[in-house]
């Protein structure tokens, strides 16, 4: 039987209408201001690949750094932030994709993920695939082998796991 980890919606604020219209944002700040809450998503994650050896864990912008530097900690893993173009000072590795209304960059430092590094991809929320799909693409490019991806927040109804068919996701609050 899987944990329940439904409560942790009880700290998801949800915002109609931002930032436009007919979307209702899912707001983590509240989950991230309370300590039990904050903890246990924390800790929930890091179990989820406690069985692994995980070298790296890979932080995507922005919020996805408040969560992955925590269960890098709980596992004994370096930290790698994935982040939008140009917010990184040295040489990099970048790939483009696909979003909702248009495209997007992201890119990782080049000498970060060594080959055969094993890595878990953290980010807040998984939507439609498209950011963790580049960032497991940048991940293997670098020679990375991507032993997971753990998210806070699911909205399955966009159907973001198809992007990463085959993959071991993880997710704590889903929304239908």
């Amino acid at each position: 039987m899987s944990p329940d980890f439904g409560w942790l919606k009880n700290h998801i604020a949800e915002v109609p209408d931002f930032p436009r219209p007919g979307v209702d944002f899912k707001d983590i700040t509240p989950l991230f201001a309370d300590p039990d809450a904050f903890r246990f998503a924390v800790d929930a994650l890091a179990d989820h690949v406690a069985g692994d050896q995980i070298d790296v864990v890979v932080a995507v912008e922005a919020r996805g750094f408040i969560t992955a530097a925590p269960v890098a900690y709980r596992l004994g893993a370096g930290v790698v932030m994935v982040r939008k173009a140009g917010k990184l000072p040295r040489l990099v590795e970048s790939t483009v994709y696909s979003l909702e209304y248009g495209q997007d960059t992201l890119e990782v430092h080049a000498d970060q993920i060594r080959s055969g590094a094993r890595v878990l991809i953290i980010d807040d929320v998984l939507a439609t695939g498209g950011t963790a799909a580049a960032a497991v693409e940048l991940v293997e490019r670098l020679g990375g082998v991507v032993v997971g991806l753990g998210f806070l927040i699911e909205l399955a109804f966009l159907n973001g796991r198809d992007r990463l068919a085959g993959r071991d996701v993880t997710t704590l609050v889903a929304y239908e």
